[in-house]
């Protein structure tokens, strides 16, 4: 891959389905879902976690870098536009701190979007063909184009209209809404 990429990991939901902190529960292997997901991420690339800040695997603790929204709890919009902002590097990959297997998917994104110098993004697409714009690869000077001057409260889906490609994973990546999720995230 020949893109410089920094990844925008948004950790600030309410998790309100979930009924508590969700991105604290733990998985099956004993570690929270944020911290399976940071862990799991390409390890060259920086994370900024868009969130109040937590502690983070040790074998990530230098990259990470925390940011919040204004307000928080903006929206997952928001917190795009609150990574961004401090992103360096020509691609910016969006992954939602609740999905333990995100990190896995991203090179496939980043690959899909290097390959086809036409497009803005690659965006994950699930099984049923719905494309997901927060587990997703952007080039960076159209995501920070795109974004509204005021995305507090606004659709993650407006970002579809740039010119994008849709990837499917050659595995589940679920992520994790309510309890019973923390057994079936397709890690095994």
């Amino acid at each position: 891959m020949s893109s410089s990429v920094t990844v925008v990991v948004l950790a600030g939901g309410t998790a309100r389905r979930f009924g508590s902190d969700k991105l604290a529960a733990l998985l099956p292997d004993g570690r929270s879902v944020l911290e399976h997901c940071l862990a799991g991420m390409p390890s060259a690339w920086p994370l900024v976690v868009v969130g109040p800040e937590r502690p983070v695997p040790s074998e990530v603790a230098d990259r990470v870098r925390f940011v919040r929204e204004t307000p928080a709890g903006g929206g997952p919009l928001a917190g795009i536009a609150a990574g961004v902002a401090v992103a360096d590097g020509d691609v910016v990959c969006v992954a939602p701190g609740d999905t333990p297997r995100a990190g896995e998917v991203l090179p496939l994104l980043v690959g899909a979007l290097d390959a086809d110098p036409t497009v803005d993004a690659a965006v994950l697409s699930d099984a049923a063909g719905q494309p997901n714009p927060v587990l997703a690869a952007y080039r960076t000077r159209a995501l920070r184009a795109a974004l509204p001057d005021v995305p507090t409260g606004a659709a993650a889906r407006e970002l579809l209209t740039l010119t994008h490609v849709e990837v499917r994973a050659p595995f589940p990546v679920h992520d994790v809404t309510t309890p019973a999720d923390l057994t079936d995230t397709g890690m095994g």
